[in-house]
């Protein structure tokens, strides 16, 4: 039998399989039960609830999963789905759309709050690509009263003109990308820009992820666990990168000892591109091109985050290369330390979102003047260029109204130093970088920094870098 006749057959008995599934059988969902830990039917209702709370009498909110992204020619990215979608219906799959309804309407003769369009089983594309949910199971699996295929969704089923406010966001549903694994989510956002536009609907493109960041940025417990997790891995990541630092390691195999750990413990992606700048490298802020071969007198700045269940941490330690810090390097570094235990104990509720960074500043400028690196407290921003603190949750930098600090609110701490080869001060300080970040989460009483368990001061460093590693 020749490979394409073996194919047809393949496919022909995937069919039958496949349509007996959508039945009784639901072997194609063993997927869903892989991971046990996932983010619940009934967290997702509630978040679904909270949005329609927040929205206007009389609205809808339309809200698209992530396109498919091409990497190079017929290779794409590893799918993400997008935080918001994800957020409210725990679904990973990409060409979905969430529609939700402030309050119920009838539609194809059912009252309904919520309906979710998505991909329908196939069995040629589930070969290559992996099983799908399928229309059948999602009240079972995602706990949504009506979905449907989206290839059978007609926007002219639902009366948008009467609406007081169809609620979306510009970023996610107005870019078309245009290329055929994409295509069932392009019809959809072709059909809703024409909803838009032709049908003269009352539109708001902005109050969405306002309320979206309302709701996000106060963390519930089942977010917690997932979160606490991702740190979790993350802090046990840069311990074994701190006992297995030595020279000679290019900066691309000291981001392979901390991906090798968050894969092992069970994370799905690093959060972000993982920064490992050592040298020159550690005074550029977002450094991930990590080739270097390391020496003895470098310092290592460890920027990363594991992610866990769709939540990321972001961590960040410094290292010596050769283990022990040289006295500018400690002078620079403990400053950091400082200035850093001084925003942790800024992050209160009912503090401005800007209390850690005003707080970890001021330290800066008075340490740097005094070591003469600058001559007054504003050229601070020579050496210290970027904010405190960030949101952090579904995103490395996480939605948030950056109004007063609340109660479940987690964000970052993370002042720095860098002083790059060239700078106007003594050549002794030259490629110093220096970073220190842990992640706070903010209480009614005082801030608990949930990453501690990775080694912070210079003792404890230094301390852990003696110690015998795995690799």
């Amino acid at each position: 039998m020749n490979k394409r006749l073996l194919f047809i057959v393949l496919c022909f008995f995937l069919s039958v399989s496949i349509q007996a599934q959508e039945g009784t059988n639901i072997n194609h969902l063993a997927q869903y039960q892989y991971d046990t830990d996932r983010l619940s039917i009934e967290f997702c209702q509630n978040r679904r609830t909270a949005l329609r709370n927040l929205m206007a009498e009389n609205s809808v909110a339309v809200i698209g999963s992530n396109p498919i992204r091409n990497r190079a020619n017929d290779v794409d990215f590893q799918y993400h789905p997008y935080p918001n979608f994800y957020y409210l219906t725990s679904f990973k799959e990409p060409n979905a759309v969430l529609i939700l309804f402030q309050s119920p309407i009838t539609y194809k003769g059912s009252l309904i709050t919520e309906l979710l369009l998505l991909q329908s089983r196939d069995p040629k594309s589930e070969v290559w690509d992996g099983r799908r949910l399928g229309v059948t199971h999602v009240d079972t699996f995602l706990g949504i009263d009506h979905a449907e295929a989206i290839t059978d969704f007609q926007f002219k089923e639902i009366s948008w003109t009467n609406f007081d406010q169809v609620f979306y966001e510009k970023n996610n549903l107005l870019i078309d990308e245009n290329r055929k694994v994409n295509e069932d989510l392009n019809q959809f956002k072709r059909g809703f820009i024409d909803v838009l536009k032709k049908r003269k609907v009352k539109s708001n493109g902005d109050q969405l992820t306002k309320s979206l960041a309302i709701l996000r940025e106060v963390k519930l417990d089942e977010e917690m666990t997932f979160l606490q997790k991702a740190i979790d891995i993350t802090c046990k990541a840069q311990i074994e990168l701190m006992k297995s630092l030595k020279a000679g390691m290019a900066e691309y195999q000291s981001e392979a000892i901390l991906e090798y750990v968050f894969k092992v413990e069970g994370a799905e992606y690093p959060g972000f591109p993982s920064i490992q700048g050592g040298g020159e490298n550690s005074c550029i802020l977002h450094y991930t091109t990590n080739r270097k071969v390391l020496n003895n007198e470098h310092l290592l700045v460890s920027d990363v985050g594991a992610e866990y269940r769709g939540y990321t941490a972001d961590v960040t330690r410094t290292l010596p290369v050769d283990g022990v810090f040289s006295e500018e390097e400690k002078e620079i570094y403990n400053l950091v330390l400082k200035a850093q235990n001084a925003g942790i104990r800024a992050a209160l509720a009912g503090n401005s979102f800007g209390a850690t960074n005003q707080a970890a500043t001021e330290v800066i400028a008075d340490g740097l003047v005094k070591l003469g690196i600058i001559t007054n407290r504003k050229q601070v921003r020579t050496y210290f260029m970027h904010g405190t603190s960030h949101y952090l949750g579904l995103d490395v930098h996480d939605l948030g109204t950056f109004g007063p600090l609340k109660s479940g609110n987690v964000i970052t701490v993370e002042p720095g130093i860098y002083i790059a080869a060239g700078s106007d001060c003594d050549p002794k300080w030259w490629d110093i970088g220096v970073r220190i970040e842990d992640d706070i989460l903010i209480t009614d009483g005082e801030p608990i920094n949930l990453s501690k368990v990775a080694p912070r001061t210079v003792k404890e460093i230094e301390e852990m870098m003696k110690l015998e590693s795995k690799f």
